[in-house]
């Protein structure tokens, strides 16, 4: 496409460009640390990324091309770095100019070739002193980030050399610090150790994310947001190599932002909940929406004591409260395109039987992670990355109904109660019949408010559900409820390698929704 037709493109008709670099870099592992704000309607935090070089990753040497993303109407913003963390940087940042440039002049024209790894640099070097001085051979890396209707405050650099006990990943082969000065290649070589703990030590790895993000900063980054883009650079940094592997970004999102939906329930309850499948998670929190870039997380989420919090986390969450504020922990093991990442928050109750059986819920002791494998008999080989595979796993193999629970607002809940809640067992094990083994290890089914545009949506561990489809009889919430549980295993566990291809998910769930409700 040309320039014109990019620049015309309507986020509300076209397909958002998919701006990300990842054939450079890839973000393994995320942890979020959100606070929900009903009044503002926003989300604000931190999110803290985990990097790793693409394996395939290759220098080119043209860094300006065609394009596929428009940057008209771009806010350009600039952050100079603080104190520098290794001695390249020092040099480059000490010839750059001590002010804070914030900048509210709209660009228009520029574009940049997102099928390459290197871009231009020519948009930051007239709002910053000395950075081509610094760069002898060429230009900085910029690491590019899916972002849109989000506002971004601040990028720097994670310190996790300061993180307590991490000197147990610290070998003697690895490269040390100097004089107390941080050393660039051990935070790498450290960063490798944890994504390279096996499948069986899962805990401890995600324990080692967790702490590591709360390490200090050691530098501010440089940044800058286009329409569609977050792009973040270090002075003196030309490779991916290079690039520092732990970030911590400061943002929040816009109320009117296309992944974050700001409502009220049918019981007239405040309401917030994300559609972000699948490419517009860009506007709850900067990532790599490409199927390819696939992670896991961590989300630790703060809202208002009283309210409810969903995700697509394969953990039962409990609130811990503090003060006016609960605080819900979630995460997966399993890694997933940013696409599948769902938030839900509002004042729902749980759908519960009339004769007060309550639908089996996951506790923290019986996740899909914590199942062992005690038999001699072989299990399938899975190719994916290493995780607590259910299909490697015995426990989950005979599962043939996971746990689940079902949530409403209060005006929808003997409707719930009466369709949809019968019908939960019969179609989980109707699949299992069909499938085998859940990819997952529980589901929550949501009721979502009216202005939810589809029938139905699936992501891991949670199914939104459209009030129209208790309107009906059984038949229409049954079929609706099989389409979207086929999605476990074709869209969420298989999924498309270009969204292009995510016709073949829905034609597979259309498919089997008729043959798991005969």
């Amino acid at each position: 496409m040309n320039e014109n037709t990019e620049l015309a493109l309507d986020p509300n008709k076209d397909d958002l460009p998919l701006m990300a670099n990842v054939g450079s870099m890839l973000v393994r592992h995320y942890v979020l640390d959100l606070t929900v704000n009903f009044d503002r309607k926003v989300i604000s935090g931190t999110i803290v990324l985990y990097l790793e070089t693409n394996k395939t990753y290759k220098k080119k040497s043209d860094s300006v091309g065609t394009s596929c993303c428009p940057y008209s109407q771009t806010l350009f913003e600039t952050e100079q770095p603080g104190s520098s963390c290794n001695s390249t940087a020092s040099v480059a940042a000490s010839a750059s100019v001590d002010k804070t440039y914030n900048l509210s002049k709209h660009r228009g024209g520029g574009v940049t070739n997102v099928n390459t790894c290197n871009h231009s640099n020519a948009k930051w070097t007239g709002v910053i002193s000395g950075t081509r001085e610094q760069c002898s051979n060429g230009e900085d890396f910029v690491l590019v980030l899916d972002c849109c209707d989000l506002v971004v405050n601040k990028v720097e650099e994670v310190n996790v050399i300061a993180t307590p006990g991490i000197e147990k990943l610290i070998r003697m082969d690895m490269p040390t610090s100097e004089n107390n000065i941080y050393s660039q290649r051990l935070q790498s070589s450290i960063v490798d150790a944890i994504l390279g703990l096996g499948a069986e030590c899962w805990q401890e790895q995600h324990c080692y994310y967790l702490e590591c993000s709360k390490a200090p900063g050691c530098g501010e980054l440089q940044f800058q947001t286009d329409r569609w883009s977050l792009q973040i650079k270090k002075l003196g940094i030309q490779t991916p190599k290079d690039f520092p592997r732990v970030l911590r970004i400061y943002y929040e999102t816009k109320p009117e932002g296309g992944s974050v939906k700001w409502t009220k329930d049918q019981s007239g309850r405040p309401c917030v909940y994300t559609s972000g499948s699948p490419i517009n998670n860009r506007a709850l929190f900067p990532c790599q929406e490409p199927p390819e870039a696939m992670a896991k997380w961590q989300a630790s989420v703060w809202a208002p004591k009283g309210s409810l919090v969903l995700m697509s986390g394969e953990n039962c969450a409990e609130p811990k409260c503090n003060g006016a504020l609960s605080n819900w922990f979630y995460y997966v093991t399993m890694h997933m395109p940013a696409s599948t990442f769902t938030i839900a928050v509002g004042y729902w109750v749980e759908v519960i039987a009339e004769c007060s059986f309550r639908s089996q819920i996951l506790n923290s002791s019986s996740s899909t992670s914590d199942y062992t494998n005690k038999s001699s008999v072989s299990l399938p080989f899975c190719g994916h990355p290493a995780y607590p595979c259910r299909f490697q796993n015995h426990i989950a193999q005979a599962q043939n109904c996971i746990p689940y629970r079902v949530f409403a607002p209060e005006y929808l809940k003997v409707r719930s109660q009466e369709v949809l809640l019968p019908l939960m067992a019969q179609c989980l094990s109707a699949a299992h019949c069909v499938l085998g083994t859940h990819p997952f290890s529980r589901v929550d089914v949501l009721i979502v408010p009216a202005s939810f545009s589809s029938l139905g949506m699936a992501s891991p561990h949670i199914i939104y559900l459209s009030q129209s489809v208790l309107s009906g009889k059984n038949n229409l919430c049954g079929i609706r409820l099989c389409h979207e549980i086929a999605h476990a295993w074709f869209g969420l566990a298989i999924g498309a390698r270009d969204w292009t291809e995510e016709w073949i998910s829905e034609g597979f769930a259309t498919y089997l929704e008729d043959v798991f409700w005969a």
